[in-house]
């Protein structure tokens, strides 16, 4: 009985860990997303552990599902992306740029999960537009021309449509991210040790130079803000569950 007791906690354990793995989503090297821009001032130090240089070049956070951790670093850190503006996801009548921008960036950021917000998307649920994965643009930014977003502000009264339909590549960094060629704003903050990395030219489905993920090495912390009160219970519980069935394989041993 015994036996079969053990047998069946390691199995269940098995199927947590891996239900937990899961959630993470196993993103194409190319497809549609969505794209926002938030203001990342000069110099700041993102969850990535990036260096404070990288901000002097095209940077974005991904939305926390796609990016692989709830905190710090993840495996989409340092990860380079071709972004290409299609059209804005609000818009009426709708509109279509004449011209077609693209610019390429550095995944520096984590962009939260949140339950209606743009990074909501999770493995079984996309964002309001319709989209898995969204990119929050470090924009304004002394490293993208002020003008990269189109508009027609004749037409719709105001210039920043706020959210974008686009499509994505994954791009080598070295050879295309405009910060590439300065060694400043490659890699990590040294003083942040292990809580950060960032890697220069990580390479997908490469584990040497890919960052693992932060929260699952590490467990997720509660949210303890002040501004909302509530726990993530959905994150916390599963969390929990798995420290208890670790546990209990420890007291049959």
């Amino acid at each position: 009985m015994p036996h079969m007791t053990f047998f069946f906690l390691s199995l269940v354990l098995f199927l947590a860990v891996g239900n937990a793995l899961s959630q993470w989503i196993d993103y194409p090297d190319n497809g549609l997303a969505t794209m926002t821009h938030y203001t990342l001032p000069s110099g700041y130090v993102a969850s990535c552990g990036c260096t404070p240089a990288s901000t002097d070049y095209p940077t974005a956070a991904l939305s926390q599902m796609a990016y692989g951790s709830s905190t710090n670093y993840g495996p989409a850190c340092g990860r380079c992306f071709n972004l290409t503006l299609l059209n804005p996801v609000i818009a009426t009548p709708p509109f279509f740029p004449s011209v077609v921008k693209s610019i390429v960036v550095k995944v520096t950021d984590l962009c939260p999960l949140s339950e209606t917000g743009w990074c909501s998307g999770t493995t079984t649920m996309p964002n309001s537009a319709g989209a898995y994965l969204n990119f929050d643009l470090a924009y304004p930014s002394k490293a993208i021309p002020d003008d990269f977003f189109p508009s027609d502000e004749a037409l719709y009264g105001y210039t920043d449509f706020g959210v974008w339909n686009i499509t994505y590549q994954s791009v080598p960094c070295l050879d295309s991210w405009a910060g590439s060629n300065n060694a400043a704003a490659l890699g990590s903050v040294k003083a942040l040790e292990s809580s950060a990395c960032c890697p220069a030219d990580p390479t997908p489905g490469n584990a040497s130079n890919i960052c693992p993920s932060y929260s699952e090495k590490n467990g997720i912390p509660p949210d303890t803000s002040t501004s909302d009160s509530r726990c993530r219970m959905d994150v916390l519980i599963p969390a929990l569950n798995l420290t208890l069935l670790a546990g209990l394989l420890l007291l049959l041993i």
